[in-house]
């Protein structure tokens, strides 16, 4: 009977993990384990692009490529997890409750943003985290025109000042007068906790934030929060008011709530700590990627982010370790010493920096050319091809070099 390499979900993590451990079985000719995936979709969302507009072409096929790799697919929602009895509980296609067994689990389940239920009316707010929240806020911002004009028709609030919230408004001014019309007085204001403009993303970069928002006419409340919603706009906590048709929540993500049925410590986020190799610490057959990892990246104290970057080879090495886990092979420790960030500024351009300081290298155009390389190309998964997949998966391959 075959053992199994069940793995959960089918984001960046979870695709990786798919093929790199398939990689590693293949290079021992070992045709005795199965590597199954299980998540509602054979799609990987391109969620680092969902703050764009035509966002339901974000997405991309893993049916053909997982075909290609021998890899099964279950599509299915998990809804519990039995760690003793090594069995995962799973709500199918039809909405049957069906359980499935596992040698070696892989959790990659992923993230979501988190709407604080203190706050009255947060149903009122859309979001840019899961393909459906996306692209309803596309229809929404659509059927804008056919509101009479107003300010408050004519303005978007984001809530968040993080990368997600800026690239989000700042994306946003282009986006309203597509569906308002080129002349259309638009308005797009981030409210943000931060003390000054892009204080969450440090001091290299924020000058660049800065001539970004400036031109595009983003304006920034900064030292505020969002203390209610409704379908006119938001009430900041020192009572202020602001009225606007679109409010866009960008603050907070947590890990999938997956991560609480497994016995472990978690961070502040929810991810589980796991060692080198990406084992939960504390577990034998259960390793965590992705966005559920709380993983040191490197010797000097850094931890992999909830960004499509880390997920990558968080994945490619969560599905090799887990693969030479099961067939007493040598690991190889998770290492991505290199970080990079690439933040769209909308018509006004990108910026890309290097470092955990975020050392400024290209702005502008230069910056706008990486960002669309990054989201037109290496995000993507790799061509339905067994051979160039599965040399795509290999765990030694910085995702930046």
């Amino acid at each position: 009977m075959k053992k199994r390499i069940l793995i959960i979900g089918a984001g960046f993590g979870g695709m990786w993990s798919a093929l790199s451990a398939t990689r590693l079985l293949d290079k021992h000719d070992r045709n005795d384990v199965e590597v199954t995936v299980l998540a509602p979709e054979a799609v990987l969302g391109v969620r680092p692009r969902f703050y764009e507009q035509d966002v339901h072409q974000m997405q991309s096929p893993l049916g053909p490529l997982f075909d290609a790799v021998g890899v099964t697919f279950i599509k299915g929602k998990a809804d519990t997890l039995d760690v003793n009895g090594k069995s995962v509980s799973y709500t199918g296609a039809n909405g049957d409750r069906t359980s499935i067994n596992y040698d070696k689990l892989v959790l990659a389940a992923g993230s979501r943003v988190v709407r604080p239920a203190s706050i009255p009316g947060i149903e009122h707010a859309f979001d840019v985290d899961a393909m459906a929240e996306a692209i309803r806020l596309e229809q929404h911002i659509k059927a804008l025109a056919k509101q009479p004009e107003s300010a408050t028709r004519n303005t978007v609030v984001v809530a968040g000042g993080g990368f997600t919230g800026i690239e989000t408004a700042t994306e946003m001014p282009a986006r309203l007068r597509a569906a308002l019309g080129a002349d259309a007085n638009v308005r797009v204001i981030i409210v943000d906790r931060g003390e000054k403009v892009g204080a969450a993303l440090g001091e290299n970069i924020s000058p660049s934030i800065v001539e970004a928002t400036e031109t595009l006419g983003v304006e920034w409340v900064v030292n505020a929060s969002v203390a209610a919603v409704d379908s006119n706009g938001v009430t900041l906590a020192d009572g202020r008011r602001i009225d606007a048709s679109t409010v866009v929540w960008t603050v907070g993500v947590r890990a999938s709530s997956l991560t609480e049925q497994i016995p472990g410590e978690r961070d502040a986020s929810g991810r589980l700590h796991v060692d080198r190799n990406l084992k939960v610490i504390g577990q034998s057959d259960i390793f965590a990627t992705g966005d559920t990892a709380y993983a040191a990246t490197d010797d000097a104290g850094n931890f992999a982010l909830m960004t499509c970057q880390h997920a990558i080879a968080l994945g490619r090495s969560a599905g090799n370790n887990v693969a030479a886990d099961l067939l007493g092979e040598a690991p190889i420790p998770y290492s991505q010493v290199k970080y990079v960030t690439c933040l769209d500024l909308g018509a006004w351009g990108a910026v890309f920096t290097e470092g955990w300081d975020r050392q400024v290298k290209l702005t502008k155009q230069e910056g706008k050319t990486v960002k669309q390389q990054i989201n037109s190309v290496w995000i993507y998964p790799p061509v339905a091809e067994r051979e160039a997949a599965l040399a795509a998966a290999d765990p030694l391959i910085p995702v930046v070099a």
